[in-house]
């Protein structure tokens, strides 16, 4: 007797848009172009109790996600991935600013500036 599981396919712990590897990109090139890459974390913060966390990275940690973006790479946090997992990072310009977004279907909540999020 054989049996038939069904396979859930595993949703992408992160995808980025065109417009976010863009800035990505241009980010390295101009502010640090010797760093490792740019580390993508969550951390405690905020009035809704966590924030994304940016920054250029000096190495690569061993247990961090890698993705390459048009020769930028982006490494992820390994605590963070529980909380992305599905999440789109994008990059939008407006008339008064600009700035990443993060739409993540995990969120439960988030703070009236967008600037902090719950699960």
């Amino acid at each position: 007797m054989t049996t038939t599981e069904a396979v859930r396919e595993t949703p992408a712990v992160l995808t980025v848009t065109d417009a976010a590897a863009a800035q990505l990109k241009k980010l390295v090139q101009t502010h640090n172009p010797e760093a490792a890459g740019i580390r993508l974390g969550v951390s405690e913060g905020g009035c809704n109790g966590l924030t994304y966390a940016m920054d250029f990275a000096e190495e690569k940690g061993p247990t961090d996600e890698e993705m390459e973006l048009d020769g930028v790479i982006l490494l992820i946090d390994p605590m963070a991935v529980m909380y992305l997992v599905g999440t789109e990072m994008d990059f939008v310009e407006e008339k008064l600013g600009s700035n990443f977004v993060f739409r993540n279907p995990n969120e439960s909540g988030r703070c009236g500036c967008g600037e902090s999020f719950s699960v």
